[in-house]
C-alpha cells in the first residue's frame, strides 16, 4: 500500500469528509495519480458508501506493477471513550510519517506489542526518548490550562481529528502549545490520544510501568461533543 486515508461513517453521517478527501488526493497526487482520476474515484467512493450502520472504510492507493485505487469497506470495531498507552521500546521507526499508508505494517507491529503489554496504543518517542504520538493516533494533553500537542515538523501525521480540535480550541481562545516532553512527564497530565475513528480517547494508564492516569475529572467531554456536532450527511458526490 502506498497511500491510505479512512473515517468514521455513521448513518451517513460522517467529520470532515472533505479535509480527508484533501489530505489523500493531496497524497495520491504527489504519486501521479491526475485530478480528474482523484475527482472521479471520490465521486464513485461516495456513491457507494452505506447510508446506514457504523463503518470505518478505507480509500488506498496500491502500488505494484499497476498501481490502483481503491475503496476497502469496513465495519467499524466497538468505539472507545479512554484507552491504556504502552511506550515503545526503541525509537520511532517510521519511515513516511507525514503519511497515512506506507508505514500501516511497522505501526501494526507496534500496537501488537502494546496490545501484548495490556494496553490499546503504542506511544512512539523520538531519539530523546520525547513522546512523538501514537502509532494510530495523534497526542495532545492539558499542562497548566495549555492545550499541547507536538509541532508538525515532518514527524507527525496531520491528523484530521486533531486538526478539528485545535481549531476548536482557537475559536475558544485556548492556548494551544506545540512542543514535545517525556512520556513521564505526560503521566502527570490529562492526556488524549485522537483518531478519525474513536474521537478523543482519554489516556487512563500507562506500561510498561503501569502508572495510572491522574485521578482528575477528564476535560474530554465537551470536546468530544463539539467533534460529535461536526458529524454531516456525505454529499451526494
Amino acid at each position: 500500500m502506498v497511500i491510505a486515508d479512512s473515517w468514521l461513517l455513521r448513518e451517513g453521517r460522517v467529520r470532515g469528509y472533505e479535509m480527508h478527501w484533501n489530505r489523500f488526493g493531496n497524497a495520491i497526487g504527489a504519486c501521479g495519480v491526475d485530478r480528474a482520476g482523484i475527482t472521479e474515484f471520490r465521486a464513485a467512493v461516495t456513491a457507494r458508501l452505506p447510508r446506514t450502520g457504523t463503518w470505518f472504510p478505507r480509500v488506498e492507493l496500491l502500488g505494484g506493477p499497476s498501481p490502483r485505487l481503491a475503496l476497502r469497506l469496513r465495519q467499524a470495531p466497538p468505539l472507545q471513550d479512554s484507552a491504556r498507552v504502552w511506550v515503545a521500546d526503541r525509537v520511532d521507526p517510521r519511515t513516511c510519517p507525514t503519511r497515512k499508508g506506507p508505514d500501516f505494517p511497522v505501526q501494526g507491529r507496534l500496537r501488537k506489542q502494546a496490545r501484548q503489554h495490556g494496553a490499546d496504543e503504542a506511544i512512539l518517542v523520538d531519539e530523546h526518548g520525547r513522546a512523538v504520538e501514537g502509532a494510530f493516533s495523534s497526542l495532545l494533553w492539558w499542562d497548566g490550562g495549555d492545550l499541547c500537542t507536538a509541532p508538525e515538523d515532518g514527524r507527525i501525521l496531520p491528523g484530521i481529528t486533531r486538526r478539528l480540535l485545535l481549531d476548536h480550541a482557537a475559536r475558544l481562545g485556548v492556548t494551544v502549545r506545540h512542543t514535545r516532553v517525556s512520556p513521564a512527564r505526560l503521566a502527570r497530565c490529562e492526556v488524549w490520544i485522537t483518531s478519525a475513528l474513536h474521537g478523543i480517547r482519554v489516556v487512563t494508564g500507562w506500561e510498561p510501568q503501569g502508572v495510572p492516569a491522574p485521578p482528575v475529572p477528564s476535560a474530554g467531554g465537551p470536546w468530544q461533543a463539539h467533534l460529535e456536532s461536526l458529524m454531516e450527511p456525505l454529499p451526494l458526490r
